[in-house]
Order: C-alpha cells, then structure tokens, then sequence
C-alpha cells in the first residue's frame, strides 16, 4: 500500500522546540515514524543543513536529507510541523513552519515546487502557522500530492 504523500497524520501543530537541530530531529522523526524514510535519513537531514540552511524566508524552513539520504527514503512524504513561537534558524531568521520532505528519485523536486507555490504567499503561511487543525493544513496543500 503506497501511502499518501501528505495527510492529517503527517501535521503535528503546536510545537515548541529549543533548537534547530531539535526542529530538524522532530521533523525527520515524523517521516521515519509515517513509514517514510529510515532513521538514518535524519543524520542526512542534519549534514544537508550544514551544508546550506533549509531556512527559506517567510518563517518557512524546509529540512531535508541530501543526495545520499535518498537511499533512506521509503516513499515519497511531506511532515508539518507548527511552531507558533517559532525557533532560531541561524542569525535572526525564526521559523514557525518545518515541512520536512523525503523524495523517492526526482519527486522531492516536484514536492518542493508545490510547496513553494503555496509558501510563496505569506497569507498561506500565516494560515498555517495559525491553523488550530490539521484539516485547514491540508487544505491549503490540497494541490499537492
């Protein structure tokens, strides 16, 4: 059974997290905890963010394994994770959105690009980071699959 590649299970809201390490743990967690990747795809995650940071703009970061991570990778898998209270992502950029992405070949290419379609507008991620369900996550997302 293939699973979907994003769903109410795969949105944890309300998080609070210290550290960006923590945030990326937490967000690999998720996706090795759906069936998504294994757990070694979360030191993947962690050696991708020191290489470059995830930390798109707009209180969005977008942790995910680097080239050899995608051996880890079961399916294809979005994870959401709400931080209202947001946590440091280097020098001054706070993130309050994690959406960790694992992707079977090219496909994270195209997850990424539906995400920031919807991200691009600073009113979806307000929504998000505001939403008090997973349903209203989802929605906003509904294009991606």
């Amino acid at each position: 059974m293939t699973l979907p590649v994003l769903s109410k299970e795969n949105i944890q809201l309300n998080q609070k997290v210290e550290t960006k390490e923590n945030a990326i743990k937490m967000t690999g967690e998720l996706l090795v905890a759906r069936g998504y990747v294994q757990p070694s795809y979360i030191d993947k995650m962690l050696e991708r963010e020191e290489l470059t940071s995830t930390y798109m703009g707009n209180f969005v970061a977008i942790p995910h394994g680097t080239e050899e991570g995608k051996q880890s990778v079961n399916e294809s898998g979005i994870a959401i994770i709400q931080v209202p209270e947001g946590v440091e992502f280097g020098t001054g950029n706070v993130v309050k959105l994690l959406i960790g992405i694992a992707g079977k070949e090219d496909e994270h290419l195209d997850i990424l690009s539906q995400i920031a379609i919807v991200c691009s507008e600073e009113e979806n991620v307000e929504k998000i980071v505001a939403a008090t369900s997973a349903e209203e996550i989802l929605e906003l997302f509904e294009g991606v699959n």
